[in-house]
């Protein structure tokens, strides 16, 4: 088999169906595929309404519809559609992970394969992302560090020059480019890195997966690239309505965070970026009140909710999933 794809859903029925509908047009183009779709435990007839779509309109042949145990976030449910995937017959030499709220452009899937066909010392290849009115999303990045999260919550100009080089998110790129790490809207993983460093973290639920499986994989050898010609439209936050910045960072947000530099780092550096984040944002709301600047997009009640989490202050601590 050439290549497995993957479409996790949770209640996004009509837009899965048009992902579905992309990726029926991608992958019947490339001889050897196959695809499962994994209804993450939705409890609202996802499961039984993608099913019947799929029967009705002849996707039989190239999708399988499954239903997971329990709503274990998304690195779960690509493991549950990966596992079934590869249990079903010829191991796929690809897995092409799609977001239910992604929109796969014409030959945009085809350009991944015959990338990674034509480069057999890369692991992952991800996808140039954009809004489906056109405007790019910033998806290639650098991996998160302490000197980032200083960046990233102070928002002082100079200060991001001088740590220029722990800037998550990366200038888009307008060539193929090899990268820390891509957003899982649209990437493909060489089968060879699953089989050498395994699946997504589960513990994850949401947020930091991808981060931590393109990290394993850059450790064993296996770099990540992003290509500018395979385009994806992406909606973004679908499921998680983490669009809306009125609503409060969820505690799954800050498990994974702390997971991550735990796992990946240790105690003392999960601690010194703690501190970096608390410092950098206190000092950047000070600063922008004495100078009267108007206040960078936050989230309602992040710093409240980041001390509280991680400090034990009154926050909320329950995982609420």
């Amino acid at each position: 088999m050439k290549l497995l794809a993957v479409i996790v859903n949770y209640k996004t029925l009509g837009m899965t169906l048009e992902a579905l509908a992309a990726l029926v047009r991608e992958i019947g183009a490339i001889p050897g595929s196959r695809a499962v779709v994994v209804d993450n435990d939705s409890a609202d007839g996802s499961y039984e309404q993608i099913l019947h779509a799929v029967e009705s309109r002849g996707w039989s042949n190239l999708i399988e519809v499954v239903r997971s145990a329990k709503n274990g976030g998304f690195g779960y449910g690509c493991n549950v559609g990966i596992r079934r995937g590869l249990a079903a017959g010829e191991p796929a030499d690809y897995i092409y992970l799609l977001n239910s709220d992604a929109f796969p452009d014409p030959g945009s899937v085809r350009v991944l394969v015959d990338f990674l066909d034509a480069h057999p010392a890369a692991g992952i290849a991800g996808s140039y992302i954009h809004g489906p009115e056109g405007t790019p999303h910033e998806t290639a990045f650098r991996f998160p560090s302490w000197q980032s999260e200083l960046e990233s919550t102070l928002g002082i100009g100079v200060v991001s020059r001088l740590l220029r080089k722990w800037v998550v998110a990366l200038p888009i790129p307008r060539q193929v480019e090899q990268v820390d790490w891509l957003a899982g809207a649209s990437m493909m993983i060489r089968r060879r890195v699953l089989d050498e460093i395994g699946l997504f973290d589960e513990t994850f639920f949401l947020y930091f997966e991808e981060v931590d499986l393109c990290r394993r994989a850059r450790l064993a050898g296996w770099p990540t690239f992003y290509l500018p010609a395979s385009s994806v439209a992406h909606i973004g936050s679908a499921s998680t309505g983490m669009k809306d910045l009125r609503k409060r960072t969820p505690p799954y947000f800050f498990d994974s965070r702390r997971h991550y530099f735990l796992k990946n780092h240790g105690v003392a550096y999960l601690w010194t970026a703690n501190l970096c984040w608390v410092l950098g944002y206190a000092a950047g709301q000070v600063r922008r009140r004495l100078m009267n600047r108007p206040d960078r997009v936050h989230r309602s009640r992040v710093f409240l909710d980041f001390i509280g989490y991680n400090f034990g202050l009154g926050g909320r601590r329950t995982n609420t999933k």
